[in-house]
């Protein structure tokens, strides 16, 4: 993997992202390394990154219409009422993963969710806490120097595991902290290092 892409713009972008998937460079221009406050939003991002382990985000991307639709929107106060009917209707969707353990785990963390906003009144206040309220802005040259987890993702991890979420380990909470820009890891070479 290089660690600039160049697409047919001519931009140079992070090298994870490569420039042959639309979807793909869309999503890396627009939406990765954005903070993010809504609550709701983060919620979503929360579950779709734990979905993803073992997998490509890329896989994750294209199915996120059909998760949103399969997990009503990601209304927490729905998923939390899930029966066990609804989940084995989920183990039959061929639109998302099929994962007993992950699609459990989705009821439970919306469980978790909600018993957060009832304690703390807001789910993005206590998210965003582990980066006192504002991104880390890193200048990684190479996309070797860009950790997999760090302190904080390794506080949020434990905090969320604590609350009763499931799929939030260090390295995946330090996905989502990228992805909803706790931390800008845009490479000091893409363009939009500068613009999140």
């Amino acid at each position: 993997m290089t660690e600039t892409a160049f697409a047919p713009d001519g931009r140079p972008r992070c090298g994870w992202v490569g420039v042959k998937d639309p979807l793909y460079v869309h999503y890396h221009d627009t939406e990765w390394g954005v903070p993010e406050w809504d609550d709701r939003a983060l919620f979503e991002k929360l579950l779709l990154d734990g979905f993803q382990a073992g997998l490509s985000w890329i896989t994750i991307l294209r199915k996120r219409d059909n998760f949103r639709r399969a997990f009503d929107g990601f209304a927490p106060e729905r998923m939390a009422r899930y029966r066990d009917a609804r989940l084995e209707k989920l183990m039959q969707d061929p639109g998302i993963v099929r994962n007993r353990a992950k699609i459990e785990g989705a009821r439970a963390n919306a469980r978790a969710y909600l018993e957060i906003m009832a304690r703390e009144g807001s789910f993005s206040r206590f998210l965003w806490g582990f980066v006192d309220g504002r991104p880390k802005l890193n200048r990684w040259r190479e996309m070797r120097q860009v950790p997999t987890e760090t302190a904080e993702s390794q506080a949020m991890s434990k905090a969320l595991r604590q609350a009763g979420f499931t799929f939030v380990g260090p390295t995946i909470t330090y996905a989502f902290m990228q992805a909803v820009g706790m931390v800008n890891d845009h490479l000091v070479t893409c363009f939009r290092h500068g613009e999140v």
